[in-house]
């Protein structure tokens, strides 16, 4: 098992939220599936990526028969998933053996989405920073960069944004309270380039006027960016309807014992829950069938509809045990902008 494997897949379910596609690397001097092969593909196919393309690795340390085996084994094992019919690409990342095969793949197979630039602008935050070097003069302080992909809508230079849920506290009867961080966009950077619009699609940092202690150290990572006014709800408990896996994935287990069964939902257990960009904890509080009700451990701007990822701990990691769909919640409410930024 890969050490920090279920870091590693918390990163991966976070960042589907954002992907048009993916690539799944099988080593090729390892036997199919590896645990972590078959969890990753299960995040895969919760987060509904269609466009997936295979890449047997490290085929220059192996025999040809050896590759032509496992290229047998790895079509097996994706029968009946999401990526059946995939293409699966012998690879040397090492030696750029077949890398143009896979920059062709990745051109003609996944296609571009069709994209929203109508509806008011939405972003998901996968990174943010404070791009100020320690010591600067107070003149030459910068505002807090946010990074992450528009899911539609375009930014503008100059526009005024909010960012729910913003800066979360908790008041003296511990009721959570949120307050959204509102802001003006001052540049808008898609690597080198320095944009005066940015689209969807692709990574986009956005400079703000905030406070650069709100952005530091990935702060409003799973926070979500957009229009004044027109971000989703808030929620702090959400009701979902569920789906569980019928055995632990990302578990290596011996020859002879079974793959863990994975069991129903208890009340009270804490889950780990990947919702767009954002991971947090949650406990159960109420099960009936597939219908189940979580009491969230920080708040969570989404929307009625998402899908979401469901995380139990097992042997101390964090192991994919299900998805769900969110169906209803309860929302916090949201103090009305300031009159200024209105205007």
């Amino acid at each position: 098992m890969l050490e920090g494997h279920d870091i590693l897949m918390a990163t991966m379910l976070n960042g589907a939220a954002i992907m048009d596609g993916a690539l799944l690397l099988i080593a090729g001097n390892e036997s199919c599936p590896q645990p972590q092969t078959s969890e990753h593909l299960a995040a895969v196919e919760i987060m509904r990526l269609q466009h997936i393309i295979i890449l047997q690795n490290k085929v220059d340390l192996i025999q040809e028969s050896v590759a032509i085996n496992q290229h047998e084994t790895i079509q097996k094992f994706i029968q009946g998933t999401i990526a059946d019919g995939a293409p699966v690409v012998p690879i040397s990342a090492q030696l750029k053996y077949n890398i143009d095969v896979v920059c062709e793949y990745i051109v003609n197979k996944i296609p571009i989405p069709i994209r929203d630039f109508v509806k008011p602008p939405n972003m998901i935050v996968i990174r943010s920073f404070d791009v100020n070097k320690p010591g600067s003069e107070v003149d030459e302080i910068k505002g807090g960069v946010a990074g992450g992909s528009i899911l539609r809508g375009v930014l503008k230079v100059n526009q005024k944004i909010e960012v729910r849920p913003g800066i979360v506290v908790k008041d003296e009867n511990g009721n959570i309270k949120c307050t959204p961080i509102y802001s003006r966009i001052v540049s808008l950077f898609a690597e080198q380039n320095e944009l005066q619009f940015a689209v969807p699609g692709g990574l986009i940092g956005v400079g703000t006027t905030m406070d650069p202690t709100l952005t530091r150290a990935d702060r409003l990572v799973g926070q979500v960016l957009g229009e004044v006014g027109s971000l989703p709800d808030v929620y702090v408990e959400l009701e979902v309807n569920f789906f569980l896996l019928r055995r632990l994935l990302g578990v290596r287990t011996k020859g002879t014992e079974k793959q863990g069964k994975v069991s129903k939902l208890a009340k009270g257990e804490i889950l780990m829950l990947n919702i767009g960009s954002m991971s947090t904890g949650a406990r159960v509080v109420a099960v009936r069938n597939d219908l189940a009700k979580l009491q969230l451990t920080a708040p969570v701007c989404t929307s009625k509809g998402e899908k979401i990822a469901l995380s139990r701990r097992v042997e101390k990691h964090w192991r994919l045990i299900g998805w769900g769909q969110i169906q209803a919640g309860s929302v916090l409410d949201i103090p009305a902008p300031p009159p200024e930024i209105l205007v």
